[in-house]
């Protein structure tokens, strides 16, 4: 049973409330997790189609004739009264920029925290996974399309205020709270005070982003913020344009802010193809991280698979992606990824300086972790990333 529903999800709504009424369940995967610990929440129980709470933002400016201009992400939208913007979740109330989607997430699942995918995470605990309608793309691979290009109206929601998103989040101890599957800069309200919430209790705040954000919004968001799984969907305006509807440079600056933030940040690079797989383009992208970023940031080469507007094409070839994962480490990338390809041996986590693997995984599972305070148990080399809470 998968939470993410609309009226095309191929589930009945009838079916759908039935079986939440009787078991109350949340899944993972086969794997599925009794939350007999939220009978205290009625409202957590609860989903309903339509708008169940909006929230005044603070990322917009007034214009003339009742017009506003959002100021959350590039798009820079402006919209007249009673008009929405291009995520389709904010909305001109005389004169006034609403979200419309606060506290009312479409999506919530409970994860392995390698899913999102962080690599350099606290290996092997969950991540409490949400989201709401919406998207600032127009991304043609979305995998998550039935939500990301559709209002709030058109799904079903739940009413969770961002309390109960952290009780239930340390109910069912989760490590994290992870902001994914659309875009999470679209419920930035929601998000900062769900992540406000959590940080008394020691829970990570972690999202998966395209990095298309505003430095004042993203700036707020870094206050609270742990780590941060950002789309570099390919190294080119022309890519950007076609595949998303976006622009590539406001990413890099995101990388940019990130990195002196202080941010955990992992990438992720979808490799389509025929669209972003050439190989100068790779080194170009691999040579950009390691002097912006560094040589230790974790890069993730992904399998692309025919979905949404792109199910013509072919999946992605391993040759290809491990012809990518090369070109990175022969950039000097000490942490290139091979993802969506379960069992391949450029899953796990190797030390760049004795070449001993310190994470060994199978998919989104963990077979064997040989780090000692952060550092691999063979050579003592720091291994970059969040291995404790606190």
């Amino acid at each position: 049973m998968n939470l993410s529903l609309t009226e095309n999800s191929g589930i009945s709504r009838r079916a759908f409330l039935d079986c939440c009424g009787r078991c109350a369940l949340f899944v993972l995967g086969s794997k599925v997790l009794n939350c007999s610990a939220l009978s205290s929440l009625a409202n957590a129980q609860q989903i309903s189609k339509g708008l169940l709470g909006s929230r005044l933002s603070p990322y917009f400016e007034p214009l003339p004739l009742g017009r506003v201009r959002c100021t959350l992400c590039p798009n820079g939208c402006e919209a007249a009264m009673g008009e929405r913007g291009r995520c389709r979740v904010r909305e001109n109330r005389d004169g006034k920029y609403y979200s419309l989607v606060y506290g009312n997430p479409c999506a919530v699942h409970i994860d392995p925290v390698e899913k999102k995918p962080f690599f350099h995470v606290l290996p092997s605990t969950t991540s409490f996974s949400l989201a709401t309608a919406g998207c600032n793309f127009d991304c043609k691979f979305c995998q998550n399309w039935e939500i990301s290009q559709a209002r709030p109206e058109d799904t079903l929601n739940y009413s969770l205020s961002p309390e109960q998103v952290v009780y239930m989040a340390s109910q069912r101890k989760c490590a994290s709270i992870a902001c994914t599957y659309v875009e999470p800069t679209i419920f930035i309200e929601y998000m900062l005070d769900i992540f406000k919430a959590a940080k008394p209790l020691r829970i990570l705040n972690v999202v998966h982003s395209n990095g298309y954000i505003n430095p004042g919004p993203l700036d707020d968001l870094c206050n609270y913020l742990d780590a941060a799984c950002i789309d570099l969907k390919g190294f080119t305006d022309d890519y950007y344009r076609d595949m998303s509807g976006g622009r590539l440079e406001p990413v890099l600056d995101t990388l940019k802010h990130l990195k002196r933030r202080g941010i955990h940040t992992e990438i992720v690079n979808l490799v389509v193809t025929g669209k972003n797989d050439d190989i100068g383009r790779i080194k170009a992208m691999s040579q950009w991280i390691i002097k912006e970023l560094g040589p230790d940031v974790p890069v993730h080469f992904t399998r692309f698979y025919p979905l949404y507007k792109l199910k013509s094409l072919e999946p992605t070839p391993i040759s290809t992606l491990e012809d990518a994962w090369k070109a990175a480490r022969q950039e000097g990338l000490h942490f290139a990824y091979i993802g969506n390809v379960p069992g391949h041996p450029a899953e796990n986590t190797s030390c760049p300086k004795c070449g001993q693997p310190v994470i060994e995984r199978m998919g989104h599972s963990i077979k064997k972790v040989s780090l000692k305070d952060g550092k691999c148990s063979g050579c003592g080399r720091e291994i970059p990333g969040i291995w404790k809470v606190g």
